[in-house]
């Protein structure tokens, strides 16, 4: 299968982004990109560190160059940071250069997983932070993407169904954006 654009996946901390986005790259014979990582990698410093030397805006502007360059290179399945659609520029980034797929996964599950410690934006906050970064948040994934996951079924579950939705997409002439499967 032949793939000619990237696939962004965006979606709140703890959706499976990552852990899904890797396997599914895996699946498609595609490099796998996580944009923090790639940030982190470029200027050698961790995430959390980024923040508090630089600040959210400094690291939402080496987000927006990395998702500049990934323009430029192969298709590959992008893993992209919880915040990433909050800025239109991004937005306009992925759309003008991949598909959108929303990674959903239910917001108790989110809590019974995620690791604030190594999420910037919630390091030090409580469940109550997260419920309210995810509504503050949710509108944005939902504007962004061309298409939407719903990952609450388990990781297995989640990878098999991920990589049959990215198919039938890919399938599809010219990949026709806007809908969920």
């Amino acid at each position: 299968m032949t793939v000619r654009e990237h696939i962004f996946l965006v979606g709140m901390a703890g959706c499976g982004k990552s852990t899904l986005g890797l396997r599914l790259a895996q699946a498609l014979g595609l490099p796998f990109v996580d944009t923090d990582q790639r940030v982190s990698e470029i200027m050698g410093m961790t995430v959390n560190d980024i923040y508090t030397a630089l600040g959210e805006e400094f690291f939402r502007n080496a987000e927006t160059a990395v998702l500049a360059e990934m323009a430029s290179v192969q298709p590959c399945v992008i893993s992209t940071g919880e915040g990433t659609v909050l800025t239109e520029e991004n937005i306009t980034i992925m759309k003008n250069h991949g598909i959108i797929l929303f990674i959903d996964r239910p917001l108790d599950q989110i809590l019974s997983d995620i690791k604030m410690d190594r999420r910037p934006t919630l390091r030090g906050g409580t469940h109550e932070d997260v419920i309210e970064q995810y509504n503050a948040r949710i509108g944005y994934y939902r504007y962004a993407a061309d298409f939407h996951f719903d990952n609450s079924h388990g990781f297995q579950p989640g990878v098999v169904g991920l990589t049959e939705l990215v198919t039938t997409i890919l399938a599809l002439p010219g990949y026709c954006k806007g809908g969920a499967l």
